[in-house]
């Protein structure tokens, strides 16, 4: 007898979103099962033997194998499959015959490593807050902070109700003349654009926004525009 697998699970294993996404699908009404709507979360199906559709489109795990990819996306770019203004997504860069989905977001203005997969289930363990990834940025800031201004970002700030966790600070440039400075920050949230709102709170404005390291992958020696795939040693440390 196969095993039955909770629905949302089925649907981020072929690929549709992560999972949380497809629950959000589930309980919108987007999801069928044997030809009837479905919206509650602890529906089970049976892999290979029931119907499943999304968007009235039957969903089949048609994936050998998962695929992972490292973008170092440009400026002007969404991390949307579809935008409603026609903005240009990251999906636009990456041609493959998978359907992706990117791992998190990062906002239209900042470049910088992001991954996308077609695997929910990875979707699901690397963006869970439990698993604590470090995320590495760059930030060109007007003005330069003071040492207090630095610790106040180490131990946290308020970002609109919000206190940030501990954040490592490195301060790489500074400019009196221009009045700018540059700063290397890492944290492990991803609360949205979280670094550009840790600088207001020291009264400071982001000039420019670079993410450079999700973990220990980097994206130095990957140029703007462009991506490759993870290899499966890279995989797993992410899922550590």
């Amino acid at each position: 007898m196969e095993e039955e697998i909770r629905l949302q699970k089925y649907l981020a294993t072929c690929g549709i979103a992560s999972r949380r996404k497809c629950e959000e699908y589930i309980l919108q009404g987007k999801v069928k099962v044997n030809g009837t709507i479905v919206n509650e979360l602890g529906t089970k199906i049976i892999p290979n033997k029931d119907k499943i559709e999304f968007n009235n489109k039957e969903v089949k795990n048609n994936n050998a194998e998962h695929v992972y990819i490292l973008l170092n996306k440009p400026i002007g770019y969404v991390t949307t499959a579809k935008d409603q203004f026609g903005r240009d997504s990251v999906l636009d860069l990456v041609k493959t015959n998978r359907r992706l989905v990117p791992v998190g977001r990062l906002d239209m203005y900042t470049s910088g490593a992001l991954l996308l997969t077609d695997d929910g289930d990875f979707v699901y363990k690397v963006t869970h807050p439990k698993h604590e990834i470090e995320k590495t940025y760059t930030v060109t800031l007007k003005g330069i902070p003071t040492t207090e201004e630095i610790k106040q970002l180490e131990n946290g700030v308020d970002i609109g109700g919000f206190i940030t966790n501990k954040a490592k600070i490195k301060i790489l440039k500074t400019d009196i003349e221009t009045n700018k400075s540059r700063l290397e920050i890492t944290i492990h949230e991803g609360k949205n654009r979280q670094i550009r709102k840790m600088c207001e709170a020291i009264n400071k404005k982001v000039l420019a926004l670079h993410r450079s390291k999700i973990g220990d992958i980097g994206v130095k020696d990957l140029k703007i525009g462009t991506w490759r795939y993870l290899n499966q040693k890279e995989v797993e440390i992410l899922l550590k």
